[in-house]
């Protein structure tokens, strides 16, 4: 009789069966998440769990946040251009305002003295502001004011300057809302004019950049620097009185001379003109 040996049997260390039962236990837990409906608390689970097993998922999720926060930074920046340039407007308007103020103050100002005007005068005319110049000819003005409110060419222009109202020009172009002002300084400006000292008369006539001079006074007529000079009644255009400016010195350049030419510095400086009075009563010169 043979005995046969027994195998001896095979014996599952615990340590092995858990290595087994996890991953069995993973795989079964991954297959009920799959199945199941995605609401929920089982699709809290199952991001979860994809967070902790699944390294691409938390580096997504780091991207993400990253993103987020430069959108946010971005954002941020742009808001912060758009805030400064509105800043900048701003500043820029209120620079703006400021400009406008300071020019109406000085507006006000001028128009304060203008409604110092010698009342005594019986002069009928019309405020007038200056448009604008033409750039080729700085000795003259267009002003709006035209044929609409009474004026007419040949028409007496003064103006207010140190408190004072002096020849200021004459209206030599109308249309219906504006009108074209020769200045005194121009080289085609005349008038017939007086020295205050002995009413010794001459032709005020303008000289562009150079003095304003009076010809034709007599030889032997006293002048004086600072003797005032004012429209005679001899002229044709405008009424007698007016001031012109004062004398500024005698001209002594030729050696023959049969009268005096004298110099004068106008009242009105023809680049601060702003605001002019147009005389509009024609039988006021007489």
């Amino acid at each position: 009789m043979s005995l046969r040996k027994k195998t001896p049997k095979k014996q599952t260390t615990p340590g092995a069966r858990r290595r087994f039962l996890l991953p069995l236990s993973f795989l079964l837990l991954s297959f009920l998440l799959m199945i199941l409906p995605l609401e929920g608390f089982v699709s809290s689970v199952k991001a979860v769990l994809a967070y902790v097993f699944i390294p691409q998922v938390r580096l997504a999720h780091g991207t993400a946040k990253y993103a987020e926060n430069v959108h946010q930074t971005v954002r941020e920046l742009l808001d912060a251009h758009r805030e400064n340039r509105e800043l900048k407007q701003e500043i820029e308007m209120t620079k703006l305002l400021a400009s406008q103020a300071e020019a109406i103050l000085d507006e006000n100002g001028r128009l304060t003295e203008i409604l110092r005007l010698n009342p005594a005068r019986r002069w009928t005319g019309v405020w007038a502001k200056v448009a604008y110049r033409e750039p080729t000819q700085w000795n003259t003005v267009i002003i709006d004011k035209g044929s609409r409110d009474g004026i007419r060419e040949r028409s007496a222009v003064i103006s207010m300057q140190e408190g004072k109202e002096g020849l200021a020009g004459v209206v030599v172009e109308v249309t219906e809302n504006t009108s074209k002002v020769l200045l005194v300084r121009d080289e085609d400006f005349s008038a017939a004019v007086y020295l205050e000292r002995g009413q010794e008369e001459g032709l005020l006539v303008g000289n562009g950049p150079r003095p304003v001079r009076i010809k034709y006074i007599p030889l032997l007529t006293h002048v004086e620097k600072g003797d005032k000079v004012f429209t005679a009644s001899t002229s044709s255009i405008f009424p007698a009185g007016i001031l012109v400016g004062e004398v500024s010195g005698v001209r002594e350049d030729e050696s023959f001379q049969t009268a005096l030419t004298v110099n004068v510095d106008p009242l009105v400086s023809s680049a601060a003109v702003k605001e002019v009075f147009v005389i509009l009563d024609n039988e006021a010169k007489k």
